[in-house]
């Protein structure tokens, strides 16, 4: 396809954040075309069938939607329907079973915990609703968030102190305390008193969406909120181009050149990199960061033709999977988990989580899936580093995927193996992905899901004070990716940052 002589922006990398940001440009009247390397967009938020001849349509990295804000849905009209799962959580413990509801409180636990559980919920409720609405605003000052929540305790737990402080603080039990830390641990290789605080940054973007921290199911997975971002981009008139991919980005504002693979070179007055900041300085010809971001999950999907049984007789297993299935996650178990692959070996017994999506959404399995009983299941195991998988990918990858599936039957009445759907040749549903294989797969450095470690959602230097957090030092250039201060996640922020802040620089120029 013949290209116009210069474009108003070229976003390159077509994740959902880059169809947000070609969306509200495009309908700003701007000319806009999204580059592609793969030959779909979407990036992390989509769906496949990874298990041949078998209509089961996975979430097969993203899976769960909790920062996008309901307002910018609004504002796009996307006919995106997030669906709340019945239970948030369950554990399964040796006397029962730590089972949480939508309220957020456990049932079946100590009087004391209740309320220790309670108050600490609460407290996170109210920096969420206050701070969550500031992620599509300008950056505010350090100062000015503390104002905002107006609540000192909060303050010095979730923002000074490690997070480990508050738990052992206010919970007597090594379950709750690890319950609590998951939501720090998720993409983040970090211990429960790490001093650089990466733990609280984490446990903030996972408990502060849209006001109530809570995540819900896509509705046709992660597919279909990729659908529907490409189709109002293209709407608005937006240009998208897959198995383009760009290698180059030169820049002597006010114009920009893009070169992708083929040959083709693209002027714009902006570019918008929905891709990591290691992946961006590669393509301006930066030195690449002295720390590389490092991913530490292992993903794990797979078909089931039943749900598992249960050790805890009273706890159906439509109830345990509903929500969050946690699998040896307690505080110990998480720092035993953390110094195992801190001394590089692949954990023992890995903390995990369990999520079957089909119980809240039957569509993403064929009608003959659901009349035989099928569930789909997705595993996201803990501590699971980059560099465990530096060596021999191969055996360290089965090393880690037979360490998971040893963890998650070591609460199961069950193995887990036995409930595998299989294919037509009879191969178990089953895949996994590594954290290399994520960066070979999609770009991410070190297969890292937040593109590099979780910044605050404020300004952190006096220079960054009512910007957006998408600024690169390049004046046209800007990022649009997880990346991004307040980035993370699948949450269409930084696109919608981006977009603001492409915006705003045209209007100062004039």
């Amino acid at each position: 396809m013949a290209d116009r002589g210069r474009w108003d922006a070229v976003i390159v990398g077509g994740g959902h954040n880059g169809l947000v940001a070609a969306a509200l440009l495009a309908r700003a009247g701007r000319s806009v075309v999204v580059l592609e390397r793969q030959d779909h967009v979407g990036g992390a938020a989509v769906s496949g069938m990874p298990f041949a001849g078998v209509d089961a349509r996975l979430s097969r990295y993203a899976y769960l939607v909790s920062l996008f804000p309901a307002a910018l849905i609004r504002m796009l009209g996307l006919p995106v329907e997030l669906r709340r799962r019945r239970i948030s959580s369950y554990t399964p413990r040796a006397d029962g079973g730590l089972e949480i509801d939508h309220t957020g409180a456990p049932r079946a636990v100590d009087p004391n915990e209740f309320d220790a559980w309670q108050r600490f919920h609460a407290m996170v409720g109210g920096v969420a609703a206050r701070l969550f609405p500031t992620l599509t605003e300008p950056l505010r000052r350090r100062e000015e968030v503390r104002w905002l929540i107006d609540d000192e305790e909060a303050w010095r737990e979730l923002f000074e102190e490690p997070l480990s402080v508050a738990l052992e603080r206010r919970f007597a039990s090594e379950l709750a305390r690890g319950v609590v830390l998951t939501d720090a641990t998720i993409g983040t290789f970090a211990p429960a008193d790490d001093p650089l605080l990466r733990q609280n940054r984490c446990f903030l973007y996972h408990v502060i969406g849209n006001g109530t921290g809570r995540w819900d199911v896509p509705v046709g997975g992660m597919g279909a909120v990729t659908d529907a971002l490409r189709e109002c981009a293209t709407v608005a008139g937006a240009e998208i181009r897959t198995a383009a991919e760009v290698v180059s980005i030169a820049t002597d504002d006010p114009n920009a050149h893009v070169r992708c693979a083929d040959g083709a070179e693209l002027e714009c007055r902006h570019v918008l990199a929905n891709v990591a900041p290691a992946v961006l300085s590669r393509l301006l010809g930066e030195p690449a960061p002295a720390e590389p971001p490092e991913g530490s999950q292992l993903k794990v999907n797979m078909l089931l033709a039943r749900l598992p049984r249960l050790r805890d007789p009273d706890v159906s297993a439509h109830d345990a999977f509903a929500g969050t299935f946690h699998v040896n996650e307690g505080y110990e178990q998480l720092a035993a988990a953390y110094a195992q692959a801190s001394e590089g070996r692949i954990p023992a017994l890995p903390p995990c989580e369990l999520y079957c999506h089909s119980l809240t959404d039957p569509s993403i399995l064929a009608p003959a899936l659901r009349d035989a009983g099928a569930h789909t299941l997705t595993v996201f195991a803990l501590h699971m580093p980059a560099r465990l998988f530096a060596g021999d990918r191969g055996q360290a990858k089965q090393a880690a995927l037979e360490a998971t599936l040893r963890s998650i039957d070591s609460v199961l009445a069950e193995p887990i193996e036995e409930c595998l759907w299989p294919t037509e040749d009879g191969t178990p549903c089953l895949e996994a992905v590594t954290p290399v294989e994520l960066e070979e797969q999609l770009g991410m450095p070190g297969g890292h899901i937040f593109h590099r470690d979780l910044a605050w959602p404020f300004a952190e230097r006096e220079e960054e004070v009512g910007r957006w957090g998408v600024e690169t030092g390049r004046g046209n250039v800007w990022l649009c990716g997880a990346g991004a201060r307040r980035g993370g996640g699948v949450s269409g922020i930084p696109g919608h940052n981006a977009a603001r802040a492409v915006l705003e620089a045209e209007t100062r120029s004039k």
